[in-house]
Order: C-alpha cells, then structure tokens, then sequence
C-alpha cells in the first residue's frame, strides 16, 4: 500500500475538505483539522486531525470500492456489519481544546471509557440516536453516537433534520451539541499536534491482505444474521429457537403472516437509511 503513491493533493478530496471548512465557517468554528491518507477512517484520541481511507484518492481504487459496497450493501441488508465498531474515536472538533462535556454526555450518550464491543447489534427502530452513516452506526459505541450527532448538527439542513428529529429522545442530543459547539467556538484550541497515525507511506500490507481482512472484519459470509428477529413477531421466540432453516421460514412466514404482522415488521423495519457519501459532512461523520 505504501508504493500507492496517492496523495490529497489533486484529488475531489480537496473539494470535499473545502466544503467541511465552509461548512464550519456558518456554524463558527473557527478550528480546523487536518488530514492524511491511511487504510481506513478514523480520529486518534488527541489527535485534532482524520485519516482518509487511501481509496478515496486513487479514482480506479474508489470505483470498484463503490462496486464493492453496493454488493455488500445488498447482501448485508439482514445483517449487522460486524467490526465496524471502533473505526473513529470522537470528533476532531472537541480535541484541540479538551472538551469532552463531562457528566451531561455521558447521561446522553453513555460512557466513552467503555470497551468497543466485537459485535454490533443495532436496534434499527430506536429512536435514541439519529441516523447519519447507514447500518445505524450511531449504536455501537458512545463515541461513534457522539460524533454522528456531531456531524448531522452540523448539517446545513440541521433545520430540516431537528424537525424529523422532534420528540424523539435523539432530539436532547442534538440541542446538547448545539450548546456544546457554541461554547468551542469561543475557545482558542489547546490541542496543536499534527501526529499522523499509519499514514498510508508506511503501511507494508498489500492491498489483497488489506481487502481479505475488510471481508473477514464486516462478516459478509454471514447474512442470515437477522432472521431469527425477523421471526419473532411472527412465530413467538420459542418456536424461532426450534427452526433449523430461519432464512426459508421467514421468507415463508412473511408471506403467509397476517397483515397485522406485515404491519408490526414494516413499523420495525422502516427506517431513514443514508448514503454515507455526503461530501463535506460525510468527513466530518468519519472524524
């Protein structure tokens, strides 16, 4: 991967960096992070900067990771992304001065000390946390919710969003986050590093070794992750436990259910589910 020989510079990133920072500009945040190219997204704790998956920067490499999405998508749209916990490690924005928003963040989003856990198993009906990246990234750990906050506040259609927000308990986070980043936005930054960690010249592994281990790390050899929930509604938890075959059950049970069932999966079911390419914001998201 270090012989990639890819850079920012040139590339639709620096338009999509430019976009964060006006982003930033209308809502008075006068910091800026900056960025390197690595394996994948991710803020290192202390670290006022992002690192940008590699693929991003090579247009050949960022098609056929597109490619790749939409047939992970399709065939993980029963199941949990496994690892995707602890990519990130909260937002850029609090690092340079410090700010964490002690006990009140920890009331709404929880314990950010607490272990990433292997396994994430979102509820895709919560109405607790908002949905930004897709697969309800936001659930699977207190920072990950915290910065998903982060970057639908910082939306410039926040407006539109706090009004589909309204009455959810999501809502307390958001107004939360408004108050937080006004507070930021009138302190001088403490936190001055440019740490890059794995930038992308000094990772040895092979491109082969990198996409293998992405495979192995999402569980895309798993899709009937969902289907004894699916189940329940229909055939009440001890019989989903008897089935050997959920995935032909369900598919069959669905079909045969009566509407009020149809109607109990659709409420559960329907959820907003975003791209998570959305320019500017996708970055700040990713941070």
């Amino acid at each position: 991967m270090c012989d990639l020989g890819v850079t920012i510079e040139g590339t639709d990133l620096e338009a999509r960096i430019a976009q964060l920072n006006t982003e930033m500009d209308a809502r008075g945040l006068t910091f800026r992070p900056y960025y390197w190219l690595s394996d994948e997204w991710f803020t290192p704790d202390g670290v006022p900067g992002i690192a940008i998956p590699f693929y991003l920067a090579h247009p050949r490499l960022a098609q056929a990771r597109a490619r790749a999405d939409a047939r992970s998508r399709r065939r993980r749209s029963r199941s949990v992304p496994r690892g995707s916990c602890g990519t990130r490690r909260g937002t850029p924005s609090t690092t340079p001065t410090r700010c964490g928003g002690g006990r009140r963040r920890r009331r709404l989003f929880g314990n950010p000390a607490i272990e990433y856990p292997e396994y994430c198993t979102p509820k895709p009906y919560s109405k607790s946390f908002v949905q930004h990246l897709d697969h309800w990234y936001a659930q699977s750990h207190p920072d990950e919710d915290f910065a998903e906050t982060f970057a639908v506040w910082l939306d410039p259609n926040v407006a539109c969003g706090r009004a589909r927000y309204a009455g959810w308990p999501a809502q307390r986070k958001l107004e939360y986050m408004d108050r937080l980043m006004r507070e930021l936005a009138q302190r001088r930054p403490r936190v001055s590093s440019k740490r890059q960690m794995d930038p992308l010249p000094r990772l040895k592994k092979t491109l082969g070794e990198h996409y293998r281990k992405k495979r192995e790390h999402y569980g895309l050899d798993h899709p009937d992750f969902y289907d004894s929930d699916l189940l329940q509604p229909v055939l009440g938890r001890a019989r989903v436990r008897r089935r050997t075959r959920p995935r032909r059950a369900s598919s069959r049970s669905i079909r045969t259910g009566s509407a009020q069932h149809r109607r109990q999966l659709h409420r559960q079911l329907s959820v907003h589910d975003r791209s998570a390419d959305r320019g500017g914001s996708s970055i700040a998201a990713a941070s």
